[in-house]
């Protein structure tokens, strides 16, 4: 356990000293995307009989906890593999278990204190309490652990920034803002809502939102199946990678 808490404190510790970079400049962005949002389009749109302002909030905080969650374990491992210093982490007797637990609750941390932020910030333009927060938690957590866990894999993968970047790009801000943060899969044409279910982001943003209003278009129990299951077979992946060094060793 010692490998483990001294590499979480490690990874807790490089957030939080650029907390401008890391926490105040998402949730500096996920105000500006209400903003504009709803003073557009709260006058004219109501989503499950709910304003469109207060349905927008809980999807712009999940989305910034699945990035922010990505983005912390993904750019702590190129930075490390770029400058050299990975060396000094696969060096010490840590096991790749507590290895990828680290990040990942590095990672998960980080998402919640954005998200937390973000909910602080914006919670002021239509006040509510979620309706169900355990399951509001639930997903959060479960989603930063996915991301978080495709982070490591992002960040093994990657040789470069600029792949880490077209990982992201190409990738992960596709999956997240094609997941409902903004709009409810009834309002889409047939075909596209039945792309939307394969989509494993629409089922975190779903759920969470469920948290706060008690209504969703997936049960909230099939999408935590799905979220869960996703964990289980990233994690694995993930871990099996690990284990063989795949390009941390070469």
């Amino acid at each position: 356990m010692i490998g483990f808490l001294t590499l979480l404190r490690k990874e807790l510790l490089r957030f939080w000293r650029v907390v401008f970079q890391t926490v105040a400049a998402p949730v500096l962005t996920a105000l500006l995307y209400l903003l504009i949002f709803a003073h557009v389009l709260d006058a004219h749109v109501a989503v499950h009989g709910v304003r469109y302002t207060a349905f927008l909030i809980p999807g712009l905080v999940m989305m910034q906890v699945l990035q922010n969650a990505f983005a912390n374990s993904s750019s702590s491992l190129i930075q490390s593999r770029v400058t050299g210093s990975i060396v000094f982490l696969l060096l010490p007797p840590i096991s790749y278990g507590a290895f990828w637990g680290a990040f990942v609750l590095a990672s998960v941390i980080r998402g919640l204190v954005v998200g937390i932020g973000v909910l602080a910030v914006t919670i002021w333009f239509a006040p509510a309490w979620p309706a169900h927060p355990l399951w509001a938690l639930a997903f959060a957590m479960l989603g930063g652990a996915v991301l978080g866990t495709l982070g490591v894999i992002g960040g093994m993968w990657a040789e470069k920034f600029d792949q880490l970047a077209a990982f992201q790009n190409f990738l992960i801000m596709p999956l997240t803002m094609l997941s409902g943060v903004f709009y409810s899969i009834h309002s889409l044409p047939p075909f596209w809502q039945a792309v939307s279910h394969y989509n494993p982001v629409f089922y975190m943003i779903d759920g969470f939102r469920y948290g706060f209003f008690g209504v969703s278009d997936v049960a909230p129990e099939r999408g935590l199946a799905i979220v869960a299951a996703c964990f289980v077979l990233a994690g694995g992946l993930t871990l099996c990678l690990l284990k063989q060094g795949w390009k941390l060793r070469t």
